[in-house]
């Protein structure tokens, strides 16, 4: 049968199970086994056997889990408390300074929790009472921290990044290293219509108050723990002291640390984070290994190999490829979880991009951000959903605040596309 209808049927099978409800990790590796059953014949069994040996038998995976609960011992310290206070003590004279606080602090937490949903639930929980007690609009105030989510992956470390560079084989230390500026840049990007759209429509943020000089430099002792821990894995991994596995290991000793002689983690708390760690460990895991069969499967049928041809023939320019692929990610985001999506393309894409020129470091900082915007786009953004949840908003009040920080974040994209150097400035100067 043609390589092409099988991949078609592939695909669509997996799209049918997941919008029945059935699981991703099963979805993947249901449809991947029938299809290649019934195209391929039972010898295809022994595959899907030695798969997730083969899979998982890789030291690149190692500090996935170190990291995962590194984020998890952060999250049940009640470290996130002090950013955001001290972020919003510095902001406070500044109309929609307080917005800007929760988007900084999930840009400090970022560097620690590594997912979008742990950064905007764990600044989410302090700032919210916060912007209502100082009469924030929800919808605009929530929205904004939605559209900072998109930072928790983006600067380093974070769960995406490893699995993209286990997949393409680079180097890991770089690129975490590319979404350190990028991430910064993010910052700036979400700052702007924050404070713009404040002074603009004054009810989004009707009061600013003043916090003695005292008070703000107090409130900077209770971010040190997690500065110190940002700066000596991104220093360590930089100068090329340790790798990330390294510096996972002393990272999440560190944060225990921490949490249990300055932010008072007891033994329930620690519990807590471990039971976490193992579970976000666990539906990661087999995520990948249901991925990997499935990306078995539709490589047998050479899809990267028919994309590549199809360019060459119709004279294709190669930015008019990556246009495309972001416009695809854009659609995927909206409805598949990031790492889903990851597993899926990059072995499709990334074989192309790099035919065609491109960087693959540069390219995973684009496919991050590109991922993670997808998670907030209405009307079925994932992330969008899990706030509108847990903060108990009208969904068209979230979608309403969201928008004018997402047409900005689609803007960020334009501009990490169009001048790659911002991605891999930093890599290039790296200590090997």
């Amino acid at each position: 049968m043609d390589p092409a209808i099988v991949s078609l049927i592939c695909i669509l099978g997996l799209f049918i199970l997941m919008m029945i409800g059935v699981p991703i990790a099963y979805s993947l590796g249901f449809t991947a086994i029938v299809t290649a059953l019934i195209f391929y014949g039972p010898s295809t069994l022994y595959k899907a056997g030695i798969s997730p040996f083969s899979t998982l038998f890789n030291l690149g995976w190692t500090p996935l889990p170190l990291f995962v609960l590194l984020g998890s011992i952060i999250a049940e310290s009640g470290m996130g408390k002090d950013l955001f206070r001290a972020a919003a003590n510095w902001l406070s004279r500044l109309r929609g300074g307080m917005v800007v606080a929760g988007v900084v602090g999930e840009a400090m937490l970022a560097a620690t929790l590594g997912t979008s949903a742990a950064a905007i639930v764990v600044v989410g929980k302090v700032a919210v009472p916060e912007f209502e007690k100082q009469g924030y609009d929800r919808g605009f105030s929530l929205g904004a921290l939605l559209a900072g989510g998109v930072l928790g992956p983006l600067i380093p470390p974070s769960a995406t990044m490893i699995i993209y560079a286990v997949l393409t084989n680079v180097s890991l230390g770089q690129l975490f290293i590319a979404g350190i500026i990028p991430g910064i840049l993010l910052v700036a990007f979400l700052a702007v219509p924050a404070v713009v759209l404040c002074y603009m429509r004054p009810h989004l943020a009707p009061k600013t108050y003043s916090v003695p000089w005292k008070e703000r430099f107090t409130s900077l002792k209770g971010i040190w723990g997690v500065t110190l821990v940002m700066i000596c894995i991104l220093g360590s991994i930089y100068f090329g002291i340790a790798t990330p596995t390294e510096t996972a290991g002393v990272g999440s000793f560190l944060v225990l640390i921490l949490g249990v002689t300055v932010y008072g983690l007891r033994w329930k708390g620690l519990r807590d984070a471990l039971m976490d760690a193992a579970t976000v460990n666990a539906l990661i895991l087999f995520i990948v290994i249901g991925a990997s069969f499935f990306t078995y499967v539709m490589a047998s049928t050479n899809v990267a190999e028919s994309l590549l041809t199809l360019v060459q023939s119709e004279s294709i320019s190669r930015w008019q490829v990556i246009v495309v692929i972001n416009l695809i990610l854009l659609f995927l985001g909206c409805i598949i979880d990031p790492i889903t999506i990851t597993l899926l393309t990059i072995p499709i894409f990334v074989p192309l991009i790099t035919s065609l020129g491109f960087d693959p470091i540069w390219f995973g900082v684009v496919f991050l951000v590109n991922t993670q915007i997808g998670l907030i786009t209405p009307p079925m953004g994932t992330d969008l959903f899990a706030v509108k949840t847990i903060f108990n908003i009208p969904t068209i009040d979230i979608i309403r605040g969201v928008i004018p920080f997402l047409l900005f974040e689609i803007l960020f994209l334009a501009v990490i596309v169009a001048f790659p150097q911002i991605s891999l400035w930093l890599p290039s100067m790296m200590l090997k």
